[in-house]
C-alpha cells in the first residue's frame, strides 16, 4: 500500500467516522444545519442573560454602596445638630 492509498483510506474513514458521530448525536438529517443555527443563537442567548445578570448585580452593589456612603455623610452633617 502506497502513501496515496494510505491516505485515501485515513479519508474515507474520517469521514465515516464523522457522519456516525453525527448521527450519533441526531444531527445527520436534513435540519441538522437550522438545529445548529439555533442551538448557536440559544447559545448566543444565555450568554447575553449572563453578561446582563452580571452588569445588573454589579449596578445594584454600586448603587447600594453610594447610598450607603451618601447616608452616612447626611447623618454626619446633619445628625449632630
Amino acid at each position: 500500500m502506497d502513501k496515496e492509498e494510505m491516505a485515501k483510506l485515513i479519508e474515507q474513514s474520517a469521514e465515516l467516522g464523522a457522519r456516525k458521530a453525527l448521527r450519533d448525536i441526531g444531527l445527520s438529517d436534513d435540519d441538522a444545519l437550522s438545529d445548529v443555527s439555533e442551538l448557536r443563537g440559544l447559545l448566543e442567548s444565555w450568554r447575553a442573560a449572563k453578561r446582563t445578570v452580571g452588569r445588573t448585580v454589579l449596578q445594584a452593589i454600586t448603587t447600594l454602596v453610594l447610598g450607603g456612603l451618601l447616608a452616612g455623610s447626611y447623618f454626619n452633617f446633619f445628625g449632630k445638630q
